[in-house]
């Protein structure tokens, strides 16, 4: 029997077909998964800096708007208001500088509070920095760990899972490095706009912030970080009825541990 003729036509249109077949297949744009397949550090780069523009952006520059307006409120010059948006880069340490600034605090007394409001990020950072690979850790993760915030953090907890980790630190400096650019121009249009804004609207934009940060967590799979939103959010309003300066500190600890408590149990049951 006559083997066929070989048709090399033949065999190249067979072989779009399939192609064509395989991309009609293929799920719609995500960003993270080309960061998973991305075959330099660059693209990584890019792809966070990419990630970044949107809500991450928005949310942080809305936020740094309503901190501008209140710098302006507190008395504060243009160039102190925006320095601590780019040294500080922490939106409760900012509000915490300012308010003591407006109340006469000494300069010890703001340095200790703006450092205790810092403390979280030190959890923040135990639990970022060890899913970047040790070969990555250079001594410029000192710099980018700059980048980390609410927003950030969160962003990638929820999301290094899907990248390669030898992608994870390019990806988090892109997505980081635009967040904190951010934060220069929102407090000056803020600081530039006071008196134009009502009250109310300027601390619903500093607000936001930790909005996006909670709504961000309801997407964490893991089953003890929603039962300490959970806890909190009923604890919060409770605690805060009895305790208004000590509310946050003790739904911290004692939700958070009365979260850890529970899923543990469930896990040994189930």
């Amino acid at each position: 029997m006559a083997r066929p003729l070989h048709n090399p036509r033949i065999e190249l249109g067979k072989k779009c077909h399939r192609l064509d077949y395989q991309a009609s297949r293929r799920k719609p744009y995500n960003s993270n998964m080309s960061i998973a397949l991305a075959q330099s550090n660059r693209d990584a780069f890019i792809a966070g800096c990419r990630d970044a523009f949107g809500v991450p952006v928005a949310v942080l520059l809305a936020g740094m708007i309503g901190f501008g307006a209140l710098g302006h409120a507190s008395g504060l010059s243009l160039g102190v208001t925006t320095a601590t948006s780019i040294f500080m880069y922490a939106l409760p340490g900012q509000v915490v500088f300012v308010e003591m600034i407006a109340l006469g605090a000494s300069g010890f007394a703001i340095a200790v509070a703006a450092i205790l409001t810092g403390a979280r990020f030190l959890p923040m950072t135990l639990t970022l920095v060890p899913q970047i690979p040790k070969e990555d850790r250079s001594r410029s993760l000192y710099a980018t760990a700059h980048f980390i915030s609410m927003t950030s953090w969160a962003v990638m907890m929820r999301d290094f899972g899907k990248i390669s980790p030898e992608r994870r630190n390019a990806y988090f400096t892109g997505f980081g490095l635009v967040c904190w650019s951010s934060g220069l121009p929102g407090t000056m249009i803020g600081y530039l706009l006071a008196g134009h804004v009502p009250t109310p609207i300027t601390i619903g934009l500093v607000m936001l912030n930790p909005l996006f940060f909670l709504l961000s967590f309801t997407e964490v799979k893991a089953q003890v970080n929603r039962l300490a939103l959970l806890i909190g959010g009923i604890s919060g309003p409770i605690v805060y009825s009895v305790s208004p300066s000590w509310s946050i500190l003790i739904c911290g600890l004692v939700g958070g541990s009365a979260a850890f408590l529970i899923d543990l149990s469930l896990k040994r049951n189930f």
